[in-house]
């Protein structure tokens, strides 16, 4: 009975950030159409400047349908207002909030760049974004380890392990790969948007429990506008969020990790994100050590794609795997810890 001011309170902000979401998501739409907010076709990688045309033959009919990006904007809005009024506090819900809109702001601007055709390849280059997102994320590991004067991490069915000053470069490791992951996974119609709600939705579970309840709120928050994002963002999508998105709420998963000391839990809620970025890195290496491609075209998503699933069977089985992983790493971190 003692949870239920907290679950209404939860409920209540969630309920709020979907229905505020579902009212603007309109006009954002109009303002995108009007603007011809359009994402440039991906004929190289991000990573290595390879051309990709399995990518390309792949999603050819998709370049052709003038897809606005960067609607991750309305996200972090949503969220940042919300939360503002609602929900701020120093002490659980500023760094969240913070790396939702530092990391949202270099995302929007890559967006922009790409959508205007500025930069050699349409956007920020991937050697500055890691640079500032690094430099971004050091800035929470400092704050971390020297004003909150965490040392320690959580190891589920032990307990806290102190590593003193290696928990700075843990932080950033954790944060870097939460946002590099997030962004990788982006890539079909609904798919890191349902993931993400999904990983969200855990995190939300394991601070209601830890009496974390603006952090809870706060996870709830940004489920409520991503379901709401996840409406029309479902193939065929209307938008996508781009790294306006993607990164902002990579980090912010990261940060909700560290914050709620659960962030070994994290690689299992986020499975699905791992196995994504992990087909990334064994592709890069394979293609640079041995010549030769170990999947048809990486991430994963993609090459279940090439070897003959539609995008919609693609996603709705990696969001089978998302909600099983995600209920076993709510699991985890909340017996871990008796």
């Amino acid at each position: 009975m003692q949870h239920i001011p907290n679950l209404i309170r939860i409920f209540s902000l969630s309920s709020f950030a979907f229905i505020v979401s579902m009212i603007l998501t309109p006009v954002m739409t109009y303002f995108m159409f009007k603007y011809k907010f359009w994402k440039k076709p991906q004929k190289y990688s991000a990573v290595d400047r390879e051309r990709t045309p399995v990518y390309y033959k792949l999603h050819a009919a998709k370049h052709k349908r003038l897809l606005p990006t960067g609607a991750g904007i309305l996200i972090i809005l949503v969220v940042f207002i919300i939360t503002y009024l609602f929900n701020l506090s120093r002490s659980q819900t500023w760094l969240p909030l913070f790396a939702l809109v530092s990391i949202g702001l270099l995302g929007f601007l890559n967006d922009y760049l790409n959508v205007r055709g500025i930069g050699k390849f349409f956007g920020v280059s991937a050697k500055s974004k890691l640079m500032i997102m690094i430099l971004i994320a050091l800035l929470g590991a400092l704050w971390f380890y020297y004003k909150l004067e965490w040392n320690y991490i959580h190891v589920p069915g032990v307990g806290d392990l102190t590593i003193g000053a290696w928990y700075i470069p843990f932080f950033v490791l954790v944060i870097i790969s939460s946002t590099n992951a997030v962004n990788i996974t982006d890539g079909l119609d609904g798919l890191s948007g349902g993931l993400l709600a999904l990983s969200f939705g855990a995190f939300a579970g394991i601070a209601l429990i830890r009496g974390q309840i603006g952090i809870a709120a706060f996870c709830g928050t940004i489920m409520g506008a991503l379901l709401a994002y996840l409406w029309f963002n479902i193939y065929p999508a209307r938008f996508i969020m781009g790294d306006t998105g993607s990164l902002s709420l990579g980090a912010t998963l990261g940060v909700i990790a560290m914050l709620t000391n659960s962030s070994l839990v994290l690689p299992i809620i986020g499975f699905v994100f791992v196995m994504e970025v992990l087909s990334d890195i064994i592709q890069i290496f394979s293609k640079k050590v041995f010549k030769r491609k170990v999947f048809l075209c990486a991430p994963l998503h993609h090459h279940f794609e090439a070897i003959g699933w539609p995008e919609t069977k693609v996603t709705m089985r990696f969001w089978v795997i998302g909600a099983v992983t995600a209920s076993i790493g709510l699991i985890l971190g909340i017996i871990g810890r008796g």
